[in-house]
């Protein structure tokens, strides 16, 4: 199984939704930063369940434990152990789920690759393995804002068939995103995706959604040509997470209906550097990162485990109906939006360090 994640900054995350703990082992962290529990606690509270009505009444803290790697409140250089306990734990409401596996969801593939299972929660294919990527994309965020600057703010752009109005990509804040459960920066589409949400939980159904996300004052050359190409790695690490379906960047699939006087960026002085008049490009030209602010949107599915009724298959192929219990996400978008921003974040602190070793 590929728990691993990055080259020079690389992550490994561990643990099943309903095991005793999940966590992060990240290795190549440069020494010197000063690193405590509060600066991963932050992101780990934007991630956890419970936080409104629209999410799982799964209740969790999830306190996390930085376990090596860091004395006296600075990075060592050496390996970081991160642990975040698992403590409201309903084994008993999937037991139903042992022997039919619910439609969409990763119960059936694992039990075919593996010949077993994680029959609770969900396993590794649990959204609950994110906290590890959060955790670990915490430290990168901190080393790529304090050395770099950069800024990384992701929202959500859409839930069903709603969408938000245009958003300034170059003054949102996570504050301003925030401010809304539904973390929509724009408060009219909010409250209308808020009543979507609430509207599908209570008939006990699931729905799915958009999150778009700016990585802001990244520096031009980061990317590495021909296979890891800055957007083929946020492609790459977007399309690992849980119900990610969709990946696109700058004009994505809207590019291809554009021609190409329409499409193409005029390069302008931008305060001693050169820069681009128009951003198509979404801040990546032939891979390589061009210094412009870096746009990109991942589209998310419904959650698969919905508590209406379902006409399925158990593993022995007799028809059944199927009532999922458990406690689940109606919807995982605004859940989503710190995680999209970690795992951007590894990307780049993964290949920032790749061109500084290359500067040398």
């Amino acid at each position: 199984m590929s728990s691993s994640f990055g080259t020079l900054f690389k992550v490994t995350t561990f643990g099943e939704s309903h095991c005793a703990a999940v966590g992060a082992i990240v290795d190549g962290c440069p020494a010197g930063i000063a690193l405590g529990a509060a600066d991963i606690q932050v992101q780990l509270d934007r991630r956890r369940p419970g936080q409104s009505a629209l999410s799982t009444p799964r209740s969790e803290a999830d306190p996390v434990s930085i376990l090596s790697g860091v004395e006296n409140g600075v990075t060592l250089g050496t390996t970081i152990g991160l642990l975040v306990p698992n403590a409201d734990q309903h084994p008993e409401d999937y037991q139903e789920m042992a022997e039919v596996p619910r439609p969409s969801h990763a119960d059936y593939t694992y039990q075919v690759k593996y010949g077993v299972r994680a029959q609770s929660g969900g396993g590794r294919a649990s959204a609950r393995e994110t906290i590890g990527r959060v955790a670990a994309g915490a430290i990168a965020e901190k080393y790529l804002a304090q050395q770099h600057g950069i800024e990384i703010v992701a929202w959500v752009e859409g839930v069903g068939g709603l969408a938000a109005g245009r958003v300034d990509r170059e003054t949102l804040t996570r504050q301003d995103v925030d401010q809304s459960p539904v973390r929509c920066p724009d408060p009219e589409a909010a409250q209308a995706m808020v009543e979507l949400i609430t509207e599908v939980k209570d008939n006990k159904d699931s729905i799915g959604g958009v999150v778009a996300c700016v990585c802001r004052n990244v520096p031009a050359g980061l990317g590495e040509p021909v296979f890891d190409k800055l957007e083929a790695l946020l492609a790459h690490a977007m399309l690992s997470l849980p119900a990610s379906k969709g990946f696109e960047i700058g004009s994505g699939f809207t590019g291809s209906r554009m021609l190409g006087s329409e499409h193409n960026d005029p390069f302008v002085a931008k305060g001693g550097r050169l820069g681009t008049l128009t951003n198509h490009s979404g801040g990546v030209q032939g891979g390589i990162s061009n210094g412009e602010t870096i746009y990109f949107r991942v589209a998310f599915k419904p959650p698969a485990t919905i508590g209406l009724k379902q006409r399925t298959a158990g593993f022995d192929g007799v028809q059944t109906d199927l009532e999922a219990k458990g406690r689940h996400d109606p919807c995982i978008v605004p859940r989503a939006v710190p995680v999209v921003e970690s795992m951007a974040a590894l990307v780049l602190m993964d290949l920032l360090l790749r061109q500084e070793f290359r500067k040398g």
